[in-house]
């Protein structure tokens, strides 16, 4: 049988295998430590809603509100109704969901931090690439210039080897973004 570690090697090589494990790890280390040092209320929130979130939290309900339902509907003898019209169980209900609704909207507003960190990391990163394969095919090129080689006169690839500014892009962007009114 063959560990997952071989089945990289197999698809990958094992440079790219290694590079990929290091990079694998350095992210759960990096995810490990901004979670760490996040405020303690934001680690209550996320706990919270990670329980709401999950079926045990629905059986629990169920098996709660049905017998308190049960015992007051007084289905089950011997047992006192102490909520006979059930207006403590909406009441208790009404509070536990606005409670719910802003653990709710504190985790969203942290995934939506995360995300737009994300989307700007992505946005350094290509514009890196950006950077880097621009200056590649200007040395592409004069190599195929100094070469004599065929295609060093291609309109597309002189295209490619002028830089492009980030601000030009958000630029153009804006201009074809409809007005929002």
């Amino acid at each position: 049988m063959m560990s997952p570690q071989s089945g990289d090697t197999q698809r990958f090589g094992e440079a790219t295998a290694r590079a990929l494990r290091e990079n694998v790890r350095a992210l759960e280390e990096r995810r490990a430590a901004h979670e760490a040092r996040l405020p303690r209320a934001e680690q209550v929130a996320r706990t919270i809603t990670r329980f709401t979130g999950s079926m045990t939290f629905v059986y629990l309900h169920l098996i709660a509100y049905g017998l308190w339902v049960i015992v007051n509907l007084g289905w089950l003898p011997g047992l006192t109704q102490f909520d006979p019209t059930l207006v403590i169980l909406a009441t208790e209900a009404s509070v536990e969901a606005l409670f719910l609704s802003t653990f709710v909207l504190i985790s969203q507003n942290r995934m939506a931090a995360e995300a737009d960190r994300r989307a700007e990391l992505d946005l350094h990163v290509n514009l890196l690439t950006e950077h880097e394969l621009t200056k590649l095919a200007g040395l592409m090129s004069a190599m195929a210039e100094r070469m004599d080689l065929p295609g060093r006169d291609d309109p597309q690839l002189e295209e490619v080897r002028r830089e492009v500014g980030p601000l030009d892009v958000l630029d153009e962007l804006d201009r074809h973004r409809p007005d929002p009114s």
